[in-house]
C-alpha cells in the first residue's frame, strides 16, 4: 500500500463513523426508527422526544452524572407525510439502535433488546412498541418510559444482562429461600398472585409455579436497574460490594461480575467513561432531528478498467442486470456511470416505473472494459450524477465496483465522499482491490462486499443481491431462495423450494458462461416452462424466468443442459406470498468487521419469521478469501461455544482458519427434513411486577398483557443470503491460537453422595477439534470459585477424556466430605489444550443438597401473614385483658365509694 493510501486510511479511521458515539460527555448518533408498519401518528413522535430527555436524566443519575444523552434521530417511515420531516442520511431501519414496531409475539407490549454476542459486547437493537409508547397503564406494570429506556441501553451499548429471572425467580442459598434479585439489599415477600402464602414445590422444594417475589414499594437501596427499575428508590447499577453472585440469572451466567464492572471494565465505552469527568450540572435536554428516507435513488459506479476484461466484466454485467431486473425496487431512480481512465455517464436517474424501463437500464449495461482505474474520476461523477435530481446527495446510495488499486490520488476526493452524505456501498472484486473500499462503507453506512474470481460461488451476483435498504416490512423485501452452480458439458439438474411464507414476485436467474444452454423449470403441479416463455439477454449471457402471479409452493426443478464444458448458474428469489404475513428470513453478519487477530472472530445468523424464531433448522456458512480458497462451517443453536442461548434461532461459531485480507460470507438455510420449529421464546426484556407490598399490604398491578400462542409448525424452506465482507491483518504467517472456549452451560445436581455435572465440550482451539483435559472444582464458597479459582476443592479427572466439541459432556464425581442437608455447593470448570493454555472459568454452577423435612428457614410472605396475625391476636389479648382491668378498677371504686 503507497503512503497516500495510508494517510486517507488513516483520516478515515480518526473520521465519525456511523453508530453511536460520545461526543464528551453526550451520547451521539442515536438512531431510533419506525417500522414502515406502524400507521402515520405524529403522537409517536413526541413520546419518543419525552422517552428520551426524561431517560437522559436517569442515565445521567445512574453513571455517577458522567453521561446522557446528546443527540437522537428519529427515523420515520417513508408513508408518512409531513412538511417537517428532512431528508434522512446515512440512518435506515436495518442499521437503527432502537426500532418502534408491531410486537415480537414473545413479547407482546414489553420492551426488550436482542442481544447474542458474548458480556459486554454491544447489541443488536432495542424494541419497543407503539403501544407501550402511548399507553400509560404500562407505566405502572413495567415503570417510567425513561427508567425503562436506561435498562434496555444498558443491555444495548454495555453488553450487560438481567438480573432477575423468569425462569429460576427463587434458589437455595445455604437453607435460605432467596428471590432471584440484584442487590440482596432489595426487600419484599412471597405471594401467589391472589395474595396468598405460596405453596412449596415437593419436587425442589423450593416456592411452587406461580409464586412471585413482590417488592417493597419503598426500599432504603438505589440499586439495581437491571433488577427492577420500576422502583422508585432505583437509581444506579449494583456494584462490585453488592453484587449477589449467587443469584441465577443471565447477568451471573454470561458476565459472572457486577453490572457496574461490566460497564466501566468490558464495555465499548471502558475507557472513556474511566477518563470522563462528572457534570458539574444538569445535563441539557437532547436534540432531535426527524427524518425520512423516501424512495431510492441510487447509482452504480462501475470499473471498466483494463482488468476488467473477459469473465469479469461478463459478470458485472450479470450481478447488475440481476440487481435492475429484479432487486431494485419500483419507484426507485437508477443511474450508470463507468470510470477507468475517464468517467462517463450511461444513464442519468432514471425512475424504475416498468419492465421496459427496467430493460433500457440493463441495455446501457457496460460490455467492455480497457485503460487505467482512476477511482476519484469515477466516485465524482456518480455524486454528480446524484446530485441532479434535487441539487444534493443526503441519503443517495452509490453502488461502487472495482477491481484494482487507485491509478490517482484517493485522498483527493474519497474524504470529501465520505462527507457528502450519500451512502456508498463498495464491492471489492478480486483481491488486488483498493483498500479504501472498506473504510468508504463503513463510514457512510454502506455495505462492504468481497467477491472473488470464482464464478461458481456467485459471490458477485450476490453481493448486488444484499443491496437493499429495508424499511421494517419484510413483505416487501426481496428474498433469496437459493443459489447453486456447476461447470458441465451435460446436465446441469435441481430442485429449488418455494415455500409458503413466499410466492411473489419469484424469479430464476440462470447465467451462462459461454453459448446458450437449453433450460427447462417445471412447477410442483407439473406445469413446464420453456426457453421461449424466458427473458434472454445474449450480452449478459442471462436468462430470467419470472413466474407469473404467485408462485405455487413445493419443489421447482430445474434441467439445464449444454453441450459444451462451461460454467452455468441458477438464483432463485422471491417475496412474501401475503401482505400480512412476512416471510422468513435470516440475517447474517461477523462480530467485526476488522480484526488484527487479537478477539476471535464469531460468524452469527439470525433465523426467523415477524420475530418468531425459527430453530433446529440445518445452517452452513460458507467463508471465501478474496483469494478464493473457502471453508464451511456449521452454524450451531446449542448455546454452547460462541452461541449465546440456545434455541433463541441465532445460530454461531467461531471461525478460527482465519486468513489474512479480506473474505466473504455467505449463509445457507435448509428446513428440508421438516425438523424446524417455530418458539415463542422470552429470555429478557424490561421486568414486568405483579405487585408491591405497602405497608404489610400487597397492592396488585394490572395484569400482564397474555402474548399470543401461535401455532409452531414450520414447513420446508431454503435461504441464502450474503453478509458483509470482512478484514483480517495478524502478524505472522500463521493464525492465532486461541485457548479452547469457555464453558457456558455447566450445570450440577447432588445426587445422594455424588455430583452430576453436565455441560457442553470446548474445542482445542475455542469450539474447533477436542481439548486435552478438564480442571473441575468446587467450594461451598461460590466466591472462591471466582476469584481464586486453584484454592478449591478439585476432583480426580485423569479418567475423564474431553469429547469433540460440541458433545455433551455427563459426569459424577465424590466429593471427599459429606454433603449435609441444606448445603450449597458450587462448581466450576475450565480446559485445557494441548499445550497447557487453559480456557476462562465457565459459569459457575450451584447445587443444594434438600431433602424433604421442616420447610424451609426463608419463606417471607408466609413470616410476615403469620407474625400479623400473631401480633394482632397479642394485641387483642392485651386489649382485653386492659378492659377487663380498666372495668374491675372501677367497679371496685364505686363499692368503696358507695360503702
Amino acid at each position: 500500500m503507497d503512503s497516500r493510501t495510508v494517510l486517507v486510511l488513516l483520516w478515515m479511521l480518526l473520521s465519525s463513523s456511523t453508530g453511536i458515539k460520545l461526543d464528551g460527555n453526550g451520547y451521539v448518533d442515536v438512531t431510533i426508527a419506525i417500522s414502515s408498519r406502524v400507521p402515520q401518528d405524529n403522537t409517536l413522535i413526541d413520546k419518543i422526544k419525552d422517552m428520551v430527555t426524561k431517560g437522559s436524566i436517569h442515565l445521567h443519575q445512574a453513571l455517577d452524572k458522567k453521561v446522557y444523552f446528546k443527540e437522537a434521530k428519529i427515523l420515520v417511515p417513508p408513508h408518512w407525510n409531513s412538511k417537517d420531516f428532512t431528508k434522512a442520511r446515512a440512518e435506515s431501519y436495518e442499521k437503527a439502535n432502537i426500532r418502534i414496531d408491531n410486537a415480537n409475539p414473545a413479547y407482546g407490549d414489553e420492551p426488550y433488546t436482542l442481544q447474542y454476542d458474548e458480556c459486554g459486547a454491544e447489541a443488536q437493537f432495542i424494541h419497543f412498541t407503539p403501544n407501550f409508547l402511548r399507553d400509560d397503564k404500562l407505566i405502572k406494570t413495567y415503570g417510567s418510559r425513561g427508567n425503562v429506556l436506561v435498562h434496555e441501553w444498558a443491555h444495548l451499548r454495555w453488553g450487560v444482562y438481567d438480573e432477575y429471572s423468569e425462569t429460576k425467580p427463587f434458589y437455595y442459598s445455604n437453607g435460605r429461600i432467596e428471590a432471584t434479585r440484584c442487590s440482596k439489599n432489595i426487600k419484599g415477600q412471597f405471594y401467589d398472585e391472589s395474595r396468598q402464602p405460596c405453596q412449596t414445590d415437593p419436587q425442589t422444594l423450593l416456592p411452587a409455579k406461580g409464586c412471585k417475589f413482590f417488592p417493597n414499594k419503598y426500599q432504603n437501596t438505589d440499586s439495581s436497574i437491571m433488577f427492577l427499575p420500576s422502583l422508585d428508590s432505583v437509581s444506579t447499577f449494583c456494584r462490585e460490594n453488592e453484587h449477589n453472585y449467587e443469584a441465577p440469572n443471565l447477568q451471573n451466567k454470561k458476565c459472572g461480575k457486577a453490572t457496574r464492572t461490566v460497564i466501566f471494565e468490558d464495555s465499548v465505552d471502558k475507557d472513556a467513561l474511566r477518563s470522563l469527568k462528572p457534570l458539574l450540572s444538569s445535563p441539557p435536554a437532547p436534540t432531535f432531528k426527524v427524518v425520512q428516507r423516501m424512495h431510492r435513488v441510487v447509482c452504480l459506479v462501475l470499473d471498466v478498467s483494463g482488468s476488467m476484461t473477459g469473465s469479469r466484466i461478463l459478470r458485472q454485467q450479470q450481478a447488475a442486470t440481476h440487481f435492475l431486473q429484479t432487486i431494485i425496487e419500483d419507484q426507485a431512480s437508477v443511474g450508470i456511470v463507468t470510470f477507468s481512465d475517464n468517467a462517463n455517464t450511461l444513464s442519468p436517474l432514471t425512475t424504475i416505473d416498468s419492465e421496459s424501463t427496467r430493460e433500457k437500464l440493463i441495455k446501457l449495461l457496460p460490455k467492455v472494459a480497457a485503460g487505467g482505474t482512476y477511482i476519484c474520476k469515477g466516485l465524482t461523477l456518480g455524486l454528480q450524477v446524484l446530485k441532479n435530481d434535487n441539487g444534493n446527495v443526503i441519503g443517495d446510495e452509490i453502488i461502487f465496483l472495482t477491481d484494482g488499486e487507485a491509478s490517482d490520488n484517493i485522498n483527493s476526493c474519497v474524504p470529501a465522499a465520505i462527507e457528502s452524505g450519500a451512502i456508498i456501498h463498495t464491492i471489492a472484486l478480486g483481491n488486488k482491490a483498493d483498500k479504501a473500499l472498506r473504510e468508504m462503507a463503513e463510514k457512510t453506512g454502506g455495505k462492504f462486499i468481497t467477491a472473488s474470481d470464482d464464478i461458481l460461488s456467485n459471490q458477485l451476483l450476490h453481493g448486488f443481491s444484499s443491496l437493499t435498504i429495508p424499511t421494517g416490512d419484510q413483505t416487501k423485501d426481496p428474498v433469496q431462495i437459493d443459489s447453486a452452480g456447476k461447470k458441465t458439458s451435460d446436465w446441469f439438474n435441481g430442485t429449488i423450494l418455494v415455500d409458503k411464507t413466499i410466492g411473489t414476485k419469484t424469479s430464476f436467474t440462470i447465467t451462462y458462461e459461454t453459448s446458450l444452454p437449453d433450460i427447462s423449470i417445471q412447477s410442483p403441479s407439473g406445469s413446464t416452462y420453456k426457453q421461449v416463455q424466458m427473458r434472454h439477454d445474449e450480452a449478459a449471457k442471462t436468462v430470467t424466468f419470472k413466474v407469473p402471479g404467485t408462485a405455487q409452493p413445493g419443489d421447482w426443478k430445474y434441467s439445464i443442459q449444454t453441450t459444451i464444458s462451461q460454467s452455468l448458474t441458477i438464483t432463485a428469489t422471491s417475496q412474501a406470498a401475503r401482505a400480512d404475513v412476512p416471510p422468513i428470513v435470516v440475517k447474517a453478519h461477523m462480530n467485526q468487521q476488522f480484526s488484527d487477530g487479537t478477539k476471535p472472530l464469531i460468524v452469527f445468523a439470525e433465523v426467523s419469521q415477524n420475530y418468531k424464531p425459527v430453530i433446529k433448522a440445518e445452517v452452513w456458512a460458507t467463508l471465501e478469501s478474496e483469494s478464493g480458497s473457502a471453508q464451511e462451517l456449521q452454524l450451531l443453536d446449542n448455546g454452547a461455544g460462541a452461541d449465546a442461548f440456545k434455541d433463541d434461532g441465532v445460530y454461531s461459531r467461531y471461525f478460527t482458519q482465519v486468513k489474512k485480507g479480506r473474505s466473504s460470507l455467505k449463509v445457507r438455510v435448509k428446513n428440508l427434513d421438516g425438523q424446524a420449529r417455530f418458539t415463542i421464546q422470552k429470555r429478557g426484556g424490561a421486568p414486568y411486577v405483579p405487585g408491591y407490598v405497602v405497608n404489610g399490604v400487597v397492592e396488585l398491578n394490572p395484569p400482564k398483557p397474555p402474548v399470543s400462542e401461535e401455532p409452531l409448525e414450520v414447513g420446508r424452506f431454503t435461504r441464502i443470503v450474503t453478509g458483509e465482507s470482512f478484514e483480517v491483518a495478524f502478524t505472522g504467517t500463521t493464525p492465532p491460537n486461541f485457548p479452547p472456549n469457555r464453558i457456558t452451560d455447566l450445570s450440577a445436581e447432588i445426587q445422594e453422595d455424588s455430583v452430576l455435572l453436565n455441560w457442553t465440550a470446548p474445542g482445542e482451539d475455542l469450539d474447533y477439534g477436542t481439548a486435552k483435559s478438564y480442571e473441575i472444582r468446587w467450594s461451598f464458597d461460590l466466591k472462591e470459585l471466582r476469584f481464586n479459582f486453584s484454592n478449591a476443592h478439585v476432583f480426580n479427572t485423569s479418567a475423564v477424556s474431553p469429547q469433540e466439541a460440541g458433545s455433551v459432556e455427563q459426569h459424577s464425581f465424590i466429593p471427599n466430605i459429606t454433603i449435609q442437608n441444606g448445603t450449597t455447593v458450587f462448581f466450576a470448570v475450565q480446559s485445557v489444550d494441548k499445550v497447557n493454555v487453559k480456557s476462562e472459568i465457565s459459569n459457575i454452577a450451584q447445587a443444594s443438597k434438600m431433602l424433604p423435612g421442616p420447610k424451609p428457614t426463608d419463606m417471607p410472605g408466609l413470616d410476615l401473614k403469620l407474625m400479623f396475625i400473631a401480633i394482632s391476636v397479642c394485641l387483642a389479648t392485651v386489649v382485653i385483658i386492659g378492659i377487663i382491668a380498666i372495668t374491675t378498677w372501677a367497679l371496685s371504686r364505686r363499692k368503696l365509694s358507695g360503702s
